[in-house]
C-alpha cells in the first residue's frame, strides 16, 4: 500500500517550494519551546515546552560558515597506498587520490532509516546499548543496506532493535544533516502484534505517551526534531510530511545536542 501513497503524496506537488527562502532558528537542548521554521502560508510551529520550563524562544542565529569537507580515506582501498588530498581535473572539491595508482575515491552521504511506531496513542522508543549515545533513548533506526528499499530498511531496523514486526503507514520526515554526511528518512508505522522486546543493540524498549517522551534523554538531534514535529502534529490534529536540514555545530559529534540549527523546514 506504500507505493500508491508515495505517488499521491502532496510533497511531489510542492517540490518547487524547496527553492523559496526559509527562516533559520537556533535550537538548544536546554531552551524549550523548540521552534521549527516554516514559511507562509503556514504559521510557524511552536514546540510545546516541557513541564515547568520558563525558557523563551531563542533568537535567529547568523548563517554558519562554509564547511570544507576533508576526506577520511587515508589509504587506497584498491592498492593500499597512501592517498593525498587534491582537486582532480574537472572537479571543484578536494578528493582522496591514490599516490600510486591515481584512483580518485569519493565519499557520499549515508542514508539512515527508521520507524516512528504508533500504538495506543503512544510511540515506541529504544534505549541504546551501544555507542554513540549509550543509555539514551531513540527511535529504532539505522543505516540502509544495499539491496533494500528505505521502507524495508526501516522495518528491518525496527525488528532488529525492538524485536517488533511493523507495518509501514506513511513517510513522516526526511532530515538532512550535511555536516556529518547523513540523511534520515523516518516512517510512521504500526505494530502488527503488540509484542516487542530489546534487541542486541537495545537496553530496553518502551511505549511512551506524548507528554512522557524523555526529551532530556534522547540520543540524537534528528530524533529530537522528529519527535517534536510529531508531537505538534498530533496535538494540532493534522499529521504532515516534514522536510528540513539540521545544521550541527562545527566539531559536534552525532550525539552532541548542545546546539543545532534548522533550515528549510517544509510541512505538507
Amino acid at each position: 500500500m506504500l507505493l500508491p501513497l508515495l505517488r499521491s503524496h502532496p510533497l511531489l506537488h510542492h517540490a518547487a517550494r524547496l527553492s523559496s527562502p526559509r527562516t533559520r532558528l537556533l535550537l538548544r537542548r536546554d531552551a524549550l519551546p523548540l521552534p521549527l521554521a516554516r514559511s507562509p502560508p503556514h504559521p510557524p510551529i511552536r514546540m510545546a515546552a516541557s513541564s515547568g520550563s520558563n525558557a523563551s524562544s531563542p533568537a535567529p542565529s547568523p548563517p554558519p560558515a562554509a564547511v570544507v569537507h576533508k576526506s577520511k580515506i587515508r589509504f587506497c582501498p584498491a592498492c593500499g597506498s597512501p592517498t593525498k588530498l587534491a582537486i582532480p581535473d574537472g572537479d571543484e572539491k578536494m578528493r582522496a587520490i591514490c599516490s600510486s595508482c591515481g584512483r580518485v575515491h569519493y565519499e557520499n552521504p549515508k542514508m539512515v532509516v527508521g520507524c516512528l511506531v504508533e500504538h495506543d496513542n503512544k510511540v515506541l522508543l529504544c534505549r541504546r546499548k551501544i555507542e554513540p549515545a549509550y543509555g539514551l533513548w531513540t527511535l529504532p533506526a539505522g543505516y540502509l543496506e544495499v539491496g533494500e528499499s528505505t521502507a524495508e530498511g526501516a522495518s528491518r531496523e525496527t525488528l532488529e532493535e525492538a524485536c517488533a514486526d511493523v507495518e509501514i503507514v506513511s513517510p513522516f520526515a526526511q532530515l538532512d544533516i550535511p555536516l556529518i554526511g547523513q540523511s534520515y528518512i523516518i516512517f510512521r508505522a504500526r505494530l502488527k502484534t503488540p509484542n516487542f522486546s530489546p534487541g542486541p543493540e537495545s537496553l530496553e524498549c518502551a511505549l511512551f505517551a506524548l507528554d512522557d517522551i524523555p526529551f532530556d534523554s534522547l540520543a540524537f538531534s534528528s530524533i529530537i526534531v522528529t519527535l517534536r514535529m510529531y508531537t505538534e502534529d498530533v496535538k494540532s490534529g493534522s499529521i504532515k510530511f516534514h522536510y528540513c536540514t539540521i545544521n550541527k555545530r562545527l566539531g559536534a559529534s552525532p550525539s552532541d545536542l548542545r546546539s543545532f540549527d534548522i533550515d528549510n523546514h517544509i510541512a505538507v
